[in-house]
């Protein structure tokens, strides 16, 4: 979204009804962002270096793909075959039938 967000701008369509309805959304989606952000300005850089909120959806424990119990590395196989398909047919344009090399 923020590349269409800079487009928008770049284009003057400020006022534009689509544009309104992608700055209601982005407003929407902000709403149960809260906490904090440090960051550090190093030769036109920006880094994170820490934050922090009550809302976070960062969860150590299950943060690792080591020791974890939460997530089977078998389960991504049908992940990886349901973007290999989508893949392979963009591949051929989004034509289905179109032969792919196996």
């Amino acid at each position: 979204l923020s590349v269409k967000f800079a487009e928008n701008v770049y284009y003057g369509f400020w006022f534009a009804p689509e544009f309104e309805l992608m700055r209601k959304m982005l407003d929407e989606m902000q709403k149960p962002v809260n906490g904090e952000v440090r960051l550090k300005l190093y030769r036109g850089n920006v880094i994170v270096v820490g934050r922090r909120s009550p809302n976070s959806l960062y969860d150590e424990r299950v943060a690792t793909f080591e020791a974890d119990t939460v997530y089977n590395q078998r389960d991504a196989e049908g992940f990886i075959k349901l973007n290999a398909l989508r893949l392979r047919l963009r591949g051929g344009h989004g034509r289905a039938g179109v032969n792919h090399p196996s």
